[in-house]
């Protein structure tokens, strides 16, 4: 229709500078005239770019991940990515293959709490640019949000009102994030002379607080350190069905304040996160790698500081 070439239309609608006014102008009345829409399989195969970030998640339903995702949405639109995401089931073999699946259907992908081994995430960032959230491999770069901090704030917070054996309700064997709270309030716990105990594992999920907090009451603590507010809120759940009272017979600890934890009854005392700024911030790191010079950020860790929020599940000990 514009009798160019087509190097010469492709040059008009991608980098119009490098084509003269008349001649684009003509070209670009034509495309709306056909109603052209340029095909991004196509485009991929001539770039090497897809225009798409995965972000890969543990569990979707999991509202830790809300903000999350929110986040690392609107950076990446802002920056003219589209996100792919998708649910891992908490699975390292879905993880493995959705990461290998992603290295010719996105640029670059973001992967929350990976399950996987360091070997293989180094493995996998070595093939495809990579930032992890949640989960420090030396050589991959990450986004910390930094919950051991406060682990030790909720000990103190706990110690101020009495509670001297405290239990750790764990997370999966293979979180690293668990292992991190449990490595900081042992470490806390011994340098305060309290007890800790570590029980579990325990999935991430409110069904687990049922076993969670039987384990506590057998245990014979007073207070509890959830691995997630999913688990302590099971554990209120559950220690209103046995007739026991949050917080005058158990104080119950969450981590991340998700929505609802507020909401709770009792309010949840839990550990705050900046959770949708971690994702833009894991964002920006990727596409420091993915566009040096567009200006992302070329850190290679990010640590994200985190905070108690006291609230009506914790309090005083109750009397022996």
């Amino acid at each position: 229709m514009c009798g160019v070439a087509a190097s010469t239309v492709s040059r008009a609608l991608s980098t119009p500078d490098r084509v003269n006014f008349r001649t684009r102008a003509r070209i670009e009345a034509a495309a709306a005239e056909l109603n052209y829409t340029p095909n991004s399989q196509a485009k991929a195969l001539s770039s090497g770019r897809t225009g798409a970030v995965g972000v890969l998640v543990p569990d979707i339903t999991n509202p830790f991940y809300f903000d999350l995702i929110r986040g690392t949405q609107l950076q990446l639109k802002a920056a003219g990515y589209t996100q792919l995401l998708v649910d891992t089931e908490e699975s390292d073999e879905v993880e493995a293959s959705t990461m290998e699946q992603l290295r010719k259907g996105a640029d670059g992908i973001i992967v929350t709490a990976p399950r996987l081994g360091d070997d293989v995430l180094l493995a996998a960032a070595a093939k495809m640019p990579m930032v992890t959230i949640n989960r420090d491999v030396p050589g991959v770069p990450a986004v910390i949000i930094d919950t051991p901090t406060a682990t030790g704030q909720a000990l103190d917070h706990l110690i101020s009102l009495g509670h001297t054996r405290v239990a750790f309700m764990a997370g999966p064997l293979t979180s690293q994030s668990s292992s991190r709270r449990w490595a900081a309030l042992s470490l806390a716990a011994e340098e305060r002379g309290v007890e800790v105990l570590r029980l579990g594992p325990f999935a991430p999920k409110t069904q687990s607080g049922a076993a969670a907090a039987d384990s506590a009451v057998h245990s014979g603590v007073t207070a509890c350190i959830a691995f997630n507010d999913l688990i302590a809120i099971g554990m209120l759940q559950r220690l209103r069905e046995r007739g026991l009272r949050v917080p005058e017979d158990m104080s119950i600890v969450g981590c991340d304040d998700i929505f609802g934890a507020d909401f709770c009854n009792p309010p949840l005392t839990t550990m705050t996160s900046p959770i949708e700024q971690a994702g833009r911030v894991a964002v920006s790191m990727l596409l420091g790698r993915l566009n040096p010079l567009a200006g992302g950020s070329n850190r290679s860790r990010s640590v994200m500081p985190t905070h108690l929020t006291v609230r009506g599940s914790t309090g005083p000990v109750r009397d022996a």
